[in-house]
């Protein structure tokens, strides 16, 4: 696979993976446009951290809202315009609802995100991050955001694992599985440049890269 022929490339993981580190990261370096996320601008967010029951579908709801409205952009992709690196699959949101909403509130979830979901172009690439649970939480902890530090040790976990369950099952694009406990793409160089020479190795449609392996 050629990275730099990539047009649509979906870096993802949970809470700690280092999905938006890697994602500007690559964006730099194929001088891409970059598509983020944005909780920061989600104004139940930290509420939901501190009680989840009550918090979880405006939450939820919020997040769709934001990810389709950025997403719709992307519908028209051409071969002429820059390409996109982006820190968040569409396809995985329903991830959050089922683990976090009431059975009557995720079939409400659900009618408004077949109503909602743009039709979007498929990424090229999706690289997918993965760590030790307790490898989230150590870094959750260190890197001090606030509404970050209610999030509860268990909570992680589910999530995690809820990670691990949909991409064994997604084929939807080319999958690059990672696991990223001994990598650091933004404070050592090298391990971008392991990154982008093992993409470039693809000859499957889903493959693993574990620096222990090499």
């Amino acid at each position: 696979m050629d990275i730099a022929k990539c047009r649509y490339i979906v870096v993802e993981g949970p809470i700690g993976a280092g999905k938006t580190s890697l994602a500007r990261e690559l964006a730099d370096r194929l001088e891409a446009d970059l598509l983020l996320e944005q909780p920061e601008d989600n104004p139940f967010l930290s509420r939901f951290y501190e009680d989840m029951p009550r918090f979880a579908l405006p939450t939820q709801l919020t997040f769709l809202f934001q990810r389709a409205d950025q997403l719709r952009e992307l519908a028209q992709l051409d071969l002429f315009r820059q390409p996109t690196v982006s820190d968040f699959l569409l396809d995985k949101d329903p991830l959050f609802a089922r683990l976090n909403l009431r059975d009557d509130e995720f079939t409400l979830y659900e009618k408004v995100y077949r109503h909602l979901k743009p039709q979007t172009a498929t990424p090229d690439l999706v690289i997918y991050l993965q760590a030790p649970v307790a490898t989230l939480l150590e870094r959750v902890r260190q890197r001090g955001v606030d509404f970050e530090q209610a999030i509860p040790d268990d909570y992680l976990a589910r999530l995690a694992d809820a990670y691990a369950r949909f991409f064994y099952q997604y084929d939807e694009a080319p999958l690059l599985i990672i696991n990223s406990e001994r990598l650091n793409f933004v404070d050592n160089p090298a391990h971008l440049k392991l990154l982008l020479a093992r993409v470039a190795g693809m000859r499957a449609r889903r493959e693993f890269f574990n620096l222990g392996q090499g």
